[in-house]
């Protein structure tokens, strides 16, 4: 998964604001203890990332 489709993905679900505020503060612990930016720096591949946050926040199935 591409890093634009995952942020479109999040801005989907969560909002633009919302998704960039989860992003840089929400530390999940799926992620080793990183926020989504940490763990996409740190070289998390996206669909991971995108499988954490729907975990975390139960996103139904139909929009994982």
């Amino acid at each position: 998964m591409r890093i634009t489709v995952f942020r479109r993905l999040m801005a989907d679900e969560f909002g633009s604001g919302r998704a960039q505020v989860l992003a840089r503060d929400h530390v999940l612990s799926g992620l080793g203890g990183r926020t989504v930016d940490q763990a996409l720096t740190a070289g998390i591949p996206a669909k991971e990332i995108w499988r954490e946050v729907c975990d975390a926040f139960d996103v139904p199935r139909e929009r994982r």
